[in-house]
């Protein structure tokens, strides 16, 4: 092992590039702040099958073309390899592991010297093919859990390899107990799991005045507004949202919901959304605000009332607090990790998933009742990256000694 301290290869295939800027955000916000610390250099395997194209025609979103290599955070920033790898959609997923891995060799032996831990994130494929190239290039393998493993642990192969995975990887981070209790039940190690949160930049994220940022977006001021974040999914529930409005409306009739995001690698429904909307006659009640970058999402985060997500599966949700840092109390499902963020009622409410009745009662007693918004932004101001970081730099240290 390299004397000079832990040098990292970040594998995974969901990471932000130019064609795909919102993809993975929350993984580089995590590890190149890690970066700051230790150097690292990022491969992410990116699919490929021969008639993708001829799909695109039909799925504009369906894995854009993404460049070979790009620099990201500046200048003298970090190196972004994304190799192609042979992946067919949909029932051929079981493969991807062995692909991605293969693929990747090429990229890996150049940059041998660069690194001496390969930190991979989602344990399948992304996990399970950084093991297979861990054991190639004799390096040890970490892996994070981000909640994926959840709906892909129900596919007999995908579970078999995602536990090989956990089984030959020296460390596993878990951003959530609940996520680690979980794989602990399939069977991985419970004591190789280390349960490290995700954060918030509250630098980034700190609340602007309502008047002006919607200003900003050109709202009405005088609305009360409901804000959901992400990738226009069914995952993420958007559409459980849109369709209590109607009866919410009838109690608090200037309200409005911002919808934030775009189309992602889970596909993009936004035309069903909209659909929705004309179909329960809220037009110009949900507005469709598109991707926005991070360092923007403050605006419209500061001219909502309340964060909702009637989400179907997290791991640990990184919008909640930064909608947090935003003084905005949190609405969500009682899945995945989203109890561990919603720790306490000061800061929102959990309510079952697919309930949609409790999902309205919950957003009416949350519209109707005050918040202590400043206890709300402490609270995610406890969650800095920083307390994050340092655990995770600890960690990797003790696997280069």
């Amino acid at each position: 092992m390299n004397k000079g301290g832990p040098k990292l290869l970040i594998f995974t295939t969901l990471f932000p590039s130019s064609a795909r800027p919102t993809a993975g955000v929350f993984i580089r916000e995590r590890m190149f702040r890690v970066g700051k610390y230790l150097p690292i250099v990022v491969v992410s395997p990116t699919p490929w099958f021969p008639f993708q194209s001829i799909l695109r025609r039909f799925r504009p979103s369906f894995r854009p073309p993404i460049p070979k290599q790009e620099i990201q955070d500046g200048v003298d920033g970090v190196e972004v390899y994304y190799p192609r790898f042979f992946s067919i959609p949909g029932y051929g997923r079981w493969l991807d592991g062995w692909s991605m891995a293969i693929c990747s060799v090429p990229i890996l032996w150049r940059l041998r010297p660069r690194f001496n831990i390969i930190d991979s994130h989602f344990a399948y494929p992304d996990g399970y093919g950084a093991t297979l190239l861990g054991k190639w290039f004799k390096v040890p393998v970490t892996i994070t859990l981000r909640g994926t493993e959840v709906p892909l642990s129900r596919f007999f192969l995908r579970r078999y390899f995602m536990l090989q995975g956990l089984k030959n990887a020296a460390r596993v981070f878990s951003v959530a107990d609940s996520l680690k209790q979980y794989v602990v039940k399939l069977g991985a190690d419970s004591k190789k799991i280390k349960v490290v949160g995700n954060g918030v930049d509250v630098k980034k994220f700190s609340p602007v005045s309502k008047i002006e940022a919607c200003q900003k977006l050109s709202l009405d001021p005088n609305g009360v507004f409901l804000i959901s974040v992400g990738g226009l999914v069914e995952r993420k529930g958007f559409h459980r949202v849109i369709e209590v409005l109607p009866a919410l409306r009838k109690k608090f009739p200037n309200l409005q919901y911002l919808i934030v995001g775009g189309s992602g690698p889970e596909g993009d429904m936004s035309v069903q959304l909209r659909q929705q909307v004309q179909d329960l006659r809220l037009d110009g009640v949900v507005h469709f605000l598109g991707s926005i970058a991070a360092k923007d999402l403050k605006w419209p985060l500061s001219a909502a009332d309340i964060f909702v997500l009637s989400t179907r599966n997290e791991g640990w949700a990184n919008v909640f607090l930064e909608a947090m840092a935003c003084e905005l109390p949190v609405i969500t499902t009682d899945v995945g990790g989203n109890r561990e963020v919603i720790s306490d009622s000061k800061y929102g409410m959990i309510v079952p998933f697919g309930d949609s009745k409790a999902l309205e009662s919950a957003l009416d007693t949350a519209l109707s009742q005050s918040w202590d918004r400043e206890s709300i932004r402490t609270y995610a101001g406890a969650n800095q990256w920083e307390y994050r970081v340092s655990t995770l730099v600890g960690e990797f240290k003790k696997l280069a000694n």
